[in-house]
């Protein structure tokens, strides 16, 4: 490793599994780039669920991963391990990682590390990497949304869901979006949802189906919102379930399911083979990056805190006030 490299960095560490409270800044030895990965100086991670559900002990990290949190960086490359072919010293990136984004330096797989977008910042292109992995590969690879059909969007202005709506209508989807109250279902229209749906005053069942159902729907919320789901579905339809807001225990009729030949699937990211994400990683560099570079997608970033307030970036997360991506920035 380069002897300019520093000994020593600043991570945040989760002292015991708890509330925003429970995280720390400490200091850690530098990680040292196995074959295939490269070193990344961060200079911003972003914040997202998993981050949280990893600080309340609910989440563990898989056998291998690194104990502290960040799933996703962007920066430069610092140092390169054994059989990087593609990369640089001093390459700017943006990267997925398989934890360990907050912190002044970060492996990674080689093959998950994405060039920035001409025209987008260095912090804002921390927001990148988690949301568009995840929205790409479950809801273009693996459900197969196609222009023309109708795409049902829960909670549209957070992270997920503002990458969701501009992925839709991108690719020649009608987007309805739901969400609550109105300043974040503006934000949905601005961000160009075709018809969005206020989840508190109005029924989404009735309001889908009315448009002739959905053909994909990607759900976080959970609970209630399964066998309702099933209902604005329509035949053939495709329902992706990223997380469980309002809770994954529920009391379902799984009819509809047979009747509509409904497909209901779960799925997580960060167990997901390598050699999957680098599948991923080369799809989004082919057809979404020249689209973030024409101005057709952006990145939505509405709040960046200092690593060390990693707590307040949490606690403004699990608040559900904020639009968008949150985003911790390094000092370089």
């Amino acid at each position: 490793m380069s002897r300019e490299l520093p000994q020593q960095m600043q991570a945040v560490e989760i002292s015991s599994p708890g509330g925003p409270e429970v995280l720390r800044v400490a200091t850690r030895p530098l990680p040292q780039p196995q074959a295939g990965e490269v070193l990344i100086k961060v200079a911003a991670a972003g914040v997202n669920g998993p981050d949280l559900m990893q600080r309340k002990g609910l989440y563990p990290p898989p056998a291998g991963a690194p104990d502290l949190l960040g799933l996703e960086v962007s920066g430069e490359i610092a140092a390169l391990g054994d059989q990087v072919r593609r990369w640089s010293a001093g390459d700017k990136v943006t990267a997925l990682t398989n934890g360990g984004g907050y912190a002044g330096y970060c492996t990674v797989d080689a093959r998950h590390c994405l060039p920035i977008p001409r025209g987008v910042g260095l912090s804002d292109a921390g927001s990148l990497p988690e949301t568009f992995f995840t929205v790409w590969s479950n809801v273009f690879m693996g459900a197969g949304l196609a222009a023309g059909e109708t795409f049902l969007v829960h909670g549209g202005a957070g992270g997920i869901g503002t990458t969701a709506i501009q992925l839709g209508k991108a690719f020649g989807a009608k987007v309805i979006a739901t969400d609550s109250p109105d300043a974040r279902c503006g934000f949905c229209r601005e961000l160009g949802a075709d018809r969005v749906i206020d989840y508190r005053r109005e029924d989404f069942v009735e309001i889908v189906r009315a448009e002739g159902g959905a053909h994909v729907i990607l759900d976080i919320v959970g609970g209630p919102n399964v066998e309702k789901n099933f209902k604005a579905a329509t035949h053939d339809g495709r329902i992706i379930q990223l997380a469980f807001a309002l809770g994954s225990k529920v009391e379902i009729n799984l009819m509809p399911v047979m009747l509509k030949r409904l497909r209901y699937t779960g799925s997580t990211l960060r167990t997901r083979s390598p050699a999957f994400k680098a599948g991923i990683a080369q799809e989004l560099e082919a057809k979404v990056w020249p689209l973030i570079e024409a101005g057709k997608i952006k990145p939505v970033v509405r709040a960046t805190f200092p690593l060390a307030e990693a707590g307040k970036a949490h606690a403004l997360m699990e608040s559900s006030a904020h639009i968008g991506k949150i985003v911790l920035t390094v000092a370089q």
